[in-house]
């Protein structure tokens, strides 16, 4: 049981909590009532507001669209204003632009261009809306007469201003190829560079708006005109300054001061001037042919001419691939790229043509001095061919492109220059062996023979030349002749390509073939003699002369290539000789030779047989040796060397023999006048030996 206390306490405490909650029903009955007013309030305003937009757009919309349209009609009669404006603008083209047209465009390239622009859209709007009216016609003919003016000043800029490239330009330019310290290209201005600039606007606005291609033409010849003058100023240079100076050059580079030029030797070719130092080299050693003769035409008599003009023509063709080269940089920005090749194939027609020629010209002339047996002339070739080999990859570069006739002119030049060559080596070799000069013009003196000479000259110049002398006999397919065989190895892709190795063993072939002849027409012309001993002192001569040239150069080692013992062969045929020579003093020392003489004893008294079989034995000795030093001292043996040698063993041979018989008799009583018979000593007869073989003594 709950205690009544409590339950009083409690049950006020639950009346307490029931007039709380009434109180707060009430307040929200009260504010509910108070939302529902305020949202009829809302409610009503917003459907004023909504009215009255309703009201406002109703009102608006039309003006909105009225204001739309009004703004239409103004663009559309703005542009109708506009479009007029530049209608009626190309009826005044004509008359705006004649002026600039007729004056035209020198000076002012820019705006003559423009007025052509101007004039073109003139022309295209009424070939669309008026073709029937005469202003076409008008602004027709004003831009072909505008067209015929640019023509016409492109040709005026290509020849006002192109320029002949100056030889020593060209010399400043090949010549920095080879100097290391020379970093910068020299440069090569055509055409400055106002004029350029002009001439490629010129050539652009004639291919996009004149369809002209005639301008390509005038570019071509013109520039043709000036490569052609600047190579055959080059070979003019080289003419005049080799007459004044004998040395062509260029001055300092440009950025050296101009009032102080620097000469600058151009490389030779070495080729006759060549042969002609070694003739004096051979010389100063005592091994010159200084008499004797034979049908070759010496090569110590060949004009410096030749030289020069080898040299102008080797210049000639590396300034040509350098100012093709040039040309073709310079034609890329002028010439449309669909014609560039077209018309650089044109532009170096005339000066590939005339170097063309002149190497013809050069390979024509030596084939005609080959017939005449002048084979010094053929050594021209050498130089030119080796160069000709070495640009051609050079020159394949700058004619790509270009027509196959084009292309061809140089490779049917290089065996044009390979088969005068080849005929001249052959020629060359039956010539020595067939040289008729047996009784004529031959060394009195026993000496070098000119043949002989000429026949070394002529193979030292080969040493210079070697893979292009191997490549001539291989390009007429003389490995057969000399029975060497064709290692398919030793060729290129190219029939007329052979490998060094066999270029060098069909040259050195041929050089043993070409000795091999001289050795034979040597001893038929040795037989011309009718002394043997001077026959053999001839040989003698001839071979010597033969082995120390050889040895004195590269050629012996060529030799060896495919005659491992031709050293060898000629010292056994200069030793033969000097055997053959020794013999002819045997009539000589026969007479006092110990067979024969008479023997007695000491202090017996000599029969008078016995005493003139000792006087024809000292006068026969005598008369001997005076008879064979006479002859013989005019015989001539140019190698010091041998002639000390031949003399002293000659000496020897001499004095001993003599000195033993003068030992012998030279005391006995023979006769009445000793003096008579013994005019000579031992010493003297060796004092009469050392004078033989030499003309000054």
């Amino acid at each position: 049981m709950i205690p009544p206390q409590e339950a009083s306490a409690r049950r006020r405490e639950i009346e307490d909590k029931l007039k709380q909650e009434e109180e707060t029903l009430s307040f929200i009955r009260d504010s509910l009532e108070k939302s529902d007013q305020l949202t009829k309030n809302m409610v009503s305003i917003l459907s004023s507001f909504e009215s009255r937009l309703m009201k406002l757009e109703n009102s608006i919309i039309p003006v909105h669209k009225q204001t739309e349209n009004l703004q239409r009609l103004q663009e559309n009669v703005e542009k109708t204003l506009s479009c007029l404006d530049h209608v009626i603008s190309y009826y005044h083209v004509a008359t705006d632009t004649e002026k600039i047209i007729r004056e035209g465009p020198t000076g002012r390239l820019e705006e003559y261009l423009g007025s052509m622009a101007k004039i073109q859209k003139a022309v295209e709007y009424f070939q669309d809306n008026s073709p029937d009216s005469p202003e076409l016609n008008k602004v027709k003919l004003l831009f072909e007469r505008g067209k015929e003016s640019l023509e016409s000043e492109f040709r005026s800029l290509m020849t006002r201003h192109s320029k002949v490239v100056s030889p020593v330009l060209i010399l400043d330019l090949l010549s920095g190829e080879d100097e290391l310290e020379v970093q910068d290209e020299v440069p090569l201005e055509h055409l400055p560079e106002g004029a350029l600039q002009d001439v490629i606007r010129i050539s652009r606005w004639l291919v996009e708006y004149g369809r002209n291609q005639d301008f390509m033409n005038v570019y071509y010849q013109i520039r043709s005109s000036q490569l052609d003058r600047s190579i055959k100023g080059l070979r003019e240079h080289f003419r005049k300054s080799s007459s004044s100076s004998g040395v062509p050059y260029s001055p300092a580079i440009p950025n050296k001061r101009k009032d102080t030029p620097t000469k600058k030797p151009v490389k030779r070719p070495g080729t006759i001037r060549k042969a002609q130092n070694l003739l004096k080299q051979y010389s100063q050693h005592g091994l010159d042919g200084k008499k004797g003769g034979s049908n070759l035409i010496p090569l110590e008599g060949r004009d410096d001419m030749l030289d020069v003009e080898t040299d102008a023509y080797i210049h000639c063709i590396s300034a040509f691939v350098k100012l093709a080269q040039s040309e073709y940089q310079l034609l890329t920005d002028v010439i449309p790229e669909h014609h560039q090749k077209k018309t650089f194939d044109s532009l170096i027609q005339d000066a590939l043509d005339g170097l063309t020629l002149e190497g013809e010209n050069i390979a024509c002339a030596a084939r005609k001095a080959v017939i005449r047996h002048d084979f010094s002339a053929v050594l021209t070739v050498f130089p030119i061919l080796r160069h000709l080999k070495q640009t051609k990859p050079e020159f394949d570069q700058v004619l790509q492109g270009t027509a196959a006739s084009t292309k061809n002119k140089l490779p049917s030049l290089i065996a044009s220059m390979e088969t005068v060559g080849a005929k001249a080596l052959e020629d060359f070799a039956d010539n020595i062996k067939n040289d008729p000069d047996k009784e004529y013009n031959m060394p009195k003196d026993g000496t070098v023979h000119e043949l002989t000479s000429n026949a070394i000259l002529f193979l030292q110049q080969l040493l210079d030349f070697q893979e292009t002398a191997g490549a001539m006999l291989a390009s007429q397919v003389l490995g057969d002749t000399y029975n060497i065989p064709l290692d398919p190895r030793e060729t290129s892709s190219s029939a007329t390509s052979y490998s060094s190795e066999f270029s060098k063993r069909l040259l050195s072939t041929y050089i043993c073939k070409v000795l091999g002849n001289l050795q034979l027409n040597l001893l038929s012309k040795s037989k011309v003699y009718e002394d043997p001993a001077l026959s053999a002192i001839f040989l003698h001569n001839n071979y010597n002369y033969i082995l120390k040239a050889l040895e004195k150069s590269e050629l012996i080692q060529l030799v060896a290539v495919t005659q491992k013992t031709a050293e060898r062969s000629y010292r056994e045929h200069i030793e033969q000789q000097i055997q053959t020579y020794q013999r002819s003093w045997i009539k000589v020392t026969d007479y006092i030779t110990e067979k024969n003489l008479p023997v007695f004893q000491p202090g017996v008294k000599l029969r008078d047989k016995e005493r003139q079989m000792i006087k024809e034995r000292f006068k026969g000795f005598n008369d001997g040796l005076e008879e064979l030093c006479k002859i013989q001292k005019a015989w001539a043996i140019p190698d010091t060397e041998q002639r000390d040698k031949i003399r002293q063993a000659q000496k020897n041979i001499v004095k001993e023999t003599y000195g033993a018989f003068l030992h012998r008799y030279g005391s006995v009583p023979f006769t009445k006048n000793p003096e008579k018979y013994i005019k000579y000593r031992v010493e003297q007869v060796g004092d009469m030996i050392d004078r033989l073989f030499d003309t000054s003594a």
